[in-house]
């Protein structure tokens, strides 16, 4: 992507309503210039191939070609960052289009082109901003070496004194898979993400945690123990806070406020992580934060 000038964004959506009003919302921010549009998937791959956008932003169904195809066709050609925008109600589809190369997505408030949409203008900018600096180089590696199907064996039923508590935002669904796959057996620590990621989504993100990784994994409840060689996954719409139970501590979920800029918030997680685990506790900060994490690392460190 360019380190100077706006950045240059192709939208791609066959409803025309969906269209104008992304091109607003991205066309709010001075740092974003909208270069043209599509209607359908061979037309993206043609104009995306011509223009050479920074970004595309991509509905996944589409007429004559769905975004699936776009999506192989468009990373084996020209490797470019792709911004999932859709209403499937399936979350597996979501995930699917990050296997396949997206960089991130955002859930369309509703299926049907409606006022709605508008809502999502916050976080579309957000992380529009944010993969300005993706280097598609690293895109291309990870391409080539997702990870594989891997053996689990089965963790321990003790509780784990060593806490690894990760947090993302954008890009992070494949950078937290990145991580947790290079390892072909779980070491002996647990780990919470704090992945920036609405509710309904987080529950299918553990699953590909648990599926293709040498960790167990899930989606996190209240209560939840910290075991060796398990990941708990803060769910959509909650922070992951710990408190102690019979002197041990545990999963403590909290209602989102109704001031949160993230939810679930890395830096809640941190700060009660730290009180909680001490010098036990490793802390990382991964892709696409914002300032989401940096008061935590304060009190980590």
């Amino acid at each position: 992507m360019k380190a100077l000038g706006p950045i240059r964004v192709l939208v791609i959506d066959d409803s025309a309503f969906s269209r104008r009003t992304i091109t607003r919302m991205l066309e709010a921010s001075p740092l974003v210039r909208v270069i043209d549009w599509a209607h359908d998937g061979e037309e993206a791959l043609r104009k995306t191939l011509e223009l050479e956008p920074d970004l595309v932003t991509l509905d996944l169904e589409m007429p004559r070609m769905d975004g699936f195809t776009f999506l192989r066709l468009l990373l084996a050609r020209r490797p470019t960052p792709v911004l999932v925008i859709s209403g499937r109600a399936h979350s597996q589809d979501v995930f699917k289009a990050l296997d396949l190369g997206a960089v991130d997505f955002i859930a369309k408030p509703t299926p049907k082109a409606a006022p709605e949409l508008e809502t999502i203008q916050e976080e579309l900018l957000r992380k529009v901003h944010a993969l300005r600096q993706l280097r598609m180089d690293k895109l291309r590696e990870r391409l080539a070496s997702a990870p594989d199907l891997l053996p689990r064996r089965p963790s321990s039923p003790s509780a784990a004194r060593r806490v690894v508590a990760i947090g993302a935002s954008t890009g992070g669904p494949a950078a937290v898979l990145s991580v947790l796959g290079a390892f072909t057996e779980p070491p002996p620590v647990a780990v919470v993400v704090s992945q920036h990621m609405p509710a309904g989504f987080t529950a299918s993100f553990a699953e590909r945690i648990d599926r293709f990784t040498a960790f167990s994994a899930r989606e996190a409840r209240g209560r939840d123990r910290m075991e060796p060689g398990r990941v708990l996954v803060a769910p959509g719409g909650c922070h992951l806070e710990f408190e102690s139970y019979d002197g041990e501590p545990r999963v403590r979920l909290a209602p989102r406020s109704p001031g949160d800029k993230y939810s679930p918030s890395v830096d809640r997680m941190f700060v009660s992580a730290a009180k909680h685990f001490g010098a036990e506790l490793m802390a990382v900060v991964l892709t696409g934060m914002g300032d989401d994490g940096a008061q935590g690392v304060r009190v980590v460190k």
